[in-house]
């Protein structure tokens, strides 16, 4: 289909082409930066925005370090850390004991677990313990009197009988040697004696075998038996046990995370309970890795916060961490860098203040 084309107008195209090439060249060699913004986007930047919440739209600035002070973005926390209580088992929440903002000691109950299969199976476990120390009890005693009396009125009875067939048996021993007693009549005399004397041999070592009382051996037994019995009940009482959330430490109830009525997963990753020891509180704050040769224990320093303007809340350097890591605290600054490694700096403060543990506060610490 080219063959058929002219070639003076394929000349004519091959120029038109390269001198369009040409002209977007010059024009992006003259062209200017991309980085200036055009006039009416200079403009629309001009005109100002009215916040709908009034007064001014002004953004706080990033605590920064100077040549006497290092700055940090911080939050406030409880004197050892937040402590979540969690359940070690999954089960539906029964009732909620506490209500945050609440002071607690440490063991109190804080949320209680739905526990009615496990009080019945320590019920049950306790109802065979009760019954395995009484046959201990039963087995250490052995025979009553009344029993052992009467084994040996058995004994005695059937010695009585053995003493009779004895005497029988001589007496027609007699007869037969003068033909008074057949053979048939001697031989019943002598089974008879001798059946006698087996019975009472028989009642005899059952009246010794109550006198001397149970075996070593039976008690043994029955020992092992109770102990199994009491860890079962012990078994029994974890379990129920674990069905009660109770706080780990004296503080105060931050935050309850569960309701009643709901299914509660201790596999995930939300606690039941948030506490902490709010009678000193901590700021924990993020010191970049250029100044922390200037932190030092022991310093002073001071937090402040948006909720109290430029009141500042003072305090001192407790504790710096051992190791770098990422940064904690992220704020809402769209040129904040959060790729920086950090080192955490613990700073208690002086008094027990307004702040509230989870706050952001900016932290400033006097330069070593």
């Amino acid at each position: 289909m080219l063959d058929k084309v002219p070639g003076s107008v394929r000349v004519v195209a091959f120029l038109l082409l390269l001198g369009s090439c040409g002209a977007q060249i010059v024009r992006n060699a003259t062209a200017q930066p991309v980085t200036v913004p055009v006039a009416k986007d200079g403009k629309k930047a001009e005109r100002d925005a009215k916040p709908r919440g009034g007064g001014a739209d002004e953004r706080d600035a990033l605590p920064a370090s100077g040549p006497g002070v290092v700055g940090g973005n911080g939050v406030v926390e409880p004197a050892d850390r937040e402590t979540k209580v969690a359940a070690q088992v999954s089960a539906v929440v029964a009732d909620v004991l506490v209500r945050e903002g609440q002071q607690v000691k440490k063991g109190a109950a804080l949320v209680q677990l739905e526990d009615g299969v496990e009080r019945a199976q320590l019920q049950s476990a306790e109802a065979d313990l009760a019954a395995e120390r009484a046959n201990l009890t039963r087995v250490q005693r052995g025979v009553r009197v009344e029993d052992k009396d009467a084994v040996a009125a058995d004994a005695q009875a059937a010695k009585s009988r053995a003493d009779l067939s004895a005497g029988i048996l001589v007496r027609t021993e007699q007869l037969a040697k003068s033909g008074a007693a057949t053979a048939d009549e001697l031989e019943r005399a002598r089974r008879q004696a001798q059946t006698d004397q087996a019975s009472w041999r028989a009642s005899d070592a059952r009246f010794r075998a109550a006198d001397a009382g149970s075996r070593s051996e039976e008690v043994s037994f029955q020992r092992a038996r109770v102990l199994a019995a009491e860890a079962r009940v012990a078994q029994a009482q974890a379990q129920l046990e674990r069905l009660q959330v109770r706080a780990p430490i004296d503080g105060e109830v931050l935050q309850v995370k569960v309701r009643k009525g709901e299914l509660y997963s201790f596999q995930g990753t939300e606690p039941l309970v948030v506490m902490g020891d709010t009678t000193k509180l901590r700021v924990r704050m993020d010191v970049d890795e250029r100044d922390i040769a200037r932190v030092v224990v022991g310093a002073s320093a001071y937090v402040t916060a948006d909720a109290f303007g430029a009141e500042r809340f003072t305090g001192k350097v407790v504790e710096v961490g051992r190791r770098f890591g990422r940064k904690n605290i992220r704020t809402d600054d769209p040129i904040e860098k959060n790729d920086t490694k950090v080192l955490e700096t613990v700073i208690e403060l002086e008094v027990n203040t307004r702040l509230v543990p989870g706050q952001r506060v900016s932290s400033f610490v006097t330069a070593g």
